[in-house]
Formats: C-alpha cells, structure tokens, sequence
C-alpha cells in the first residue's frame, strides 16, 4: 500500500552520512548510484547517443560516472560541464571519465540527454541562460533522463526555482524526494524511477503504490464486512454519490440517512428517513450537507453516535466554522485546499509537512486533496499520491472519493490504511474510466478496481 521511502534533503544527507560512518566509501556510493542510473538510460536508449550534462557537484559526479559506463557499452556519449567539479569525488568520477568534456553552453543536442547538472538540495535557481540552454537541449532530445532531480527543482517542496523542462524519465537516487510526489515538481517527470543505491532509508513518509485488498471470507455476511451509514443533507446528488461509492467499497451494507426517499438509487442501498446509526462500523457525514442550523444538528449527532466517522464537504465548513467538537476516533478528515486553509490556517512548510501538522492538531487522519493528495495520520506517518487523472477535477468526485474513504474504514477499521486504499481505488477507477468522465462513470470503474487488487 505504501511503496518507496520520501526523504527530504536533510533526511537523504543523514542517510548517506549514516552509510559512510558504517564504513562505505563516498565514492564508491556514488560509482554505484551512477552504475544503477546508467542501467536504467541503456535499458531505455541502448546504443543511441546520448549528451550527459555534469554540473560542479555530487550529482554531476553521478553524470561522470554514468557517462564512462554507458561508454563501456558501446553507447556514443558526450561530456558537457558546467564548470569544474567541486567536490573530492566528483574530481574523482571526472578524471576517471578522462575524456573530453564540452562546455554546456556550446554543446550540440543528442538523441539521449541525461541532466546531472544539480540534484538534492538546490535552494535556487539555474542561471537564466543555462535554464534555457538545458530546456532547448532537452526539447532536442528524443529521450531525456533526469538524475536524482530535475536541474532547477526545490528538492523540499516540490517549487519549481527556474525554467525546467518536461523529462522523460526521473531517476531518483536511493530514495524518492518530495519533490518527485509534489506540484508543480511532479508534472515535469515522466516516468519516475526508484534506484537502490544500497543504502538504508528508513522513513515514515511514503510514496502510495497499490494496495492489497483481501476477499471476503466464506463466513462472511452484510454486518461482518461493515455497514456504513451516509448522513444527507438537502443537497442529495451528493450524498447519493457517496452512498454508490460505499456500496461499491467492499462494504457489505450502505444506509442512507435522507429526509425522505430518494428516487434511483440502487435497491442495495437501504433508506433511513432518521438517524439511525444502530451497527454501523462507520458514518460518512457532509457530502451535500449544507452549513444551516439543521446541518449542524446532524453533523452533531453523528458525532455522538461514537461511530468512526469521515468528514467532507459541509461537514468541514462547520467544524472550521464552530470548532472540532468531540470527532470521535478514529476519524478521517478530506480538505481540498481551500477547506484545509479554513480548517488549519496557513501552515508553514510543504504539503507534506501541513498535512501531518494537521493530522497533529486535530488527532484525525487527513487526506489532503489535489493533484498530489496527501494522507497523513497523527503517528508521523504519511502517503503521496501523485499522477491522478487531471479528468478528476470535476464537480462529486470528491463525494465518490468520501464515500470510499467510509466504505474501507468500515471494512478495515483502520483510518489510515482505509484513506490510503480510497485515494488508490479512487486514482484507479478514473484511469479505467478514460477522458471527460463525469463523477458517475467512477462508479462503475470501481468493482473492477477492487477485483485488480485482490
């Protein structure tokens, strides 16, 4: 469910100094950071020749390093510096390279481009000339690689600090960066590509890859595999798509809790005039809520119920609006960026950063929501998801994503890992559904995502 380690620069620094004091050599870490990246560009280019750029640190000593091993196989490459090399390994890498090596500025395309000019940890940005040059370079190319990072990108937050170009593939070296998970960083990497450098990277931050999601079992029936309750409001489009989308969770049984019947639904789903919360393993409340005075009554008695909840929509306007009251636990909060700056303020640092800041503050999981989602719990642990349809951004895929967030909290009764299979599935079904799908069409994208998976 969670896939590679997310390391900030510091964090990926402290990894690196943790190997070195175990007895690894600087430089033979990074022979083998430019051995892992060179296999990756042969795989993807073979013998077509290639221009690697080297800037003055670590990570165009990774260029050199590459350059001489693509080399060795055959590969016509090229050398272009920016500048000499800085650093004591990097010295060593270029020297053992020990060919010519053409200024950046001057050096004429290739059909593979491989950027090693700057990695981890830049704080600002290339020179306008040199961001343009590594832009018409790239644009020239019919295959391009970045190392580590783009040249140009925050490694923290994902900023882009000049002009980048849209790279082809992303080799990230040991570990994932926020800035690979994170906008705007994110949309200019293609494929992104995790490198074993053979270093440990422990974290608790995590790039979201696919879930696992075991079967029922034969014993199983509607109330053993959750029945989840949905609170309507009077806009009932919404909770009605939430309502489908638990019913197509792996939840065994959906109540919708409406003032009256609602037409069109699915005979599946069971309709409450009251507010009757009697076993359910989870309450969906929000979605088409409202703000009025009613609406608070029933965000209220939700509460009460003791039920784990997840709040959206208008169930967010009013706990930012009159506080967070007494959410039971466990609970899941789903802001997209405008409800998280009403609920949390104007938090410092990444996303990432203010999505476990908020998870802190409010002792909820947060999934907050974007082209990059984050989910964050209160323990310190946190996903990225990143790469979802930009079809998403539509009116009620938030509802269906609400509407799983409950259905796999009542199946799992784990808040983080429930958010985390949500945003998957969620990402899933709108990959299945193609282009200029409305929010229905998820719906039925969703068995399908579900049956992937198990």
């Amino acid at each position: 469910m969670t896939g590679g380690p997310v390391l900030t620069a510091a964090q990926m620094r402290a990894a690196e100094q943790a190997a070195f004091d175990a007895g690894i050599d600087e430089y033979g870490l990074m022979e083998t950071a430019g051995a892992a990246a060179a296999a990756i560009i042969w795989r993807a280019g073979h013998k077509r020749d290639a221009l690697v750029l080297c800037g003055p640190g670590n990570n165009g000593g990774d260029g050199y390093v590459i350059a001489r091993l693509l080399r060795d196989r055959g590969v016509p490459v090229r050398v272009a510096a920016l500048g000499e090399s800085c650093t004591v390994s990097g010295q060593r890498a270029r020297a053992a390279w020990g060919g010519p090596v053409e200024n950046v500025m001057r050096a004429a395309p290739a059909t593979q481009l491989v950027d090693a000019l700057f990695g981890t940890g830049l704080t600002r940005g290339l020179d306008d000339a040199v961001a343009a040059r590594l832009c018409a370079l790239a644009g020239a190319a019919a295959i391009s690689h970045a190392i580590d990072l783009p040249s140009g990108i925050e490694t923290d937050s994902g900023a882009i600090l000049s002009a980048v170009p849209l790279f082809g593939t992303c080799i990230a070296l040991g570990a994932y960066k926020p800035a690979h998970v994170l906008q705007p960083a994110a949309g200019h990497m293609g494929r992104l590509v995790l490198a074993d450098i053979g270093i440990a990277t422990p974290a608790t931050v995590h790039r979201l890859s696919a879930p696992v999601l075991p079967a029922p079992v034969a014993q199983a029936h509607k109330y053993t595999r959750g029945l989840v309750a949905v609170v309507a409001g009077d806009m009932i489009g919404a909770s009605c798509l939430s309502a489908e989308a638990a019913a197509r969770s792996g939840a065994g049984y959906v109540r919708l809790l409406a003032h009256g019947p609602v037409p069109r639904m699915s005979h599946a789903i069971v309709q409450h005039a009251s507010l009757d919360f009697g076993r359910a393993k989870a309450v969906l409340v929000g979605p088409g809520l409202g703000r009025d005075h009613a609406a608070w009554e029933r965000l209220a008695a939700a509460a009460k119920a003791g039920v784990p909840m997840v709040a959206d929509a208008g169930a967010l306007w009013l706990l930012a609006e009159k506080g967070w009251g007494d959410l039971p636990s466990p609970a899941i909060v789903t802001p997209h960026e405008g409800e998280f700056q009403r609920l949390f303020g104007d938090l410092p640092g990444s996303k990432i950063d203010r999505a476990l800041a908020a998870a802190r503050r409010s002792g909820a999981v947060v999934v907050y929501k974007g082209a990059d989602s984050v989910i964050a719990a209160p323990d310190g642990r946190a996903a990225v998801a990143s790469g979802a349809s930009p079809w998403l951004s539509t009116a009620g895929t938030g509802d269906v994503l609400a509407g799983l967030c409950a259905g796999r909290l009542a199946v799992t009764g784990d808040p983080f890992r429930a958010a985390c299979e949500a945003v998957w599935l969620h990402g899933e079904a709108a990959r299945r559904a193609g282009a200029a799908f409305v929010a229905d069409d998820l719906l039925e994208s969703l068995p399908a995502a579900i049956a992937a998976r198990l």
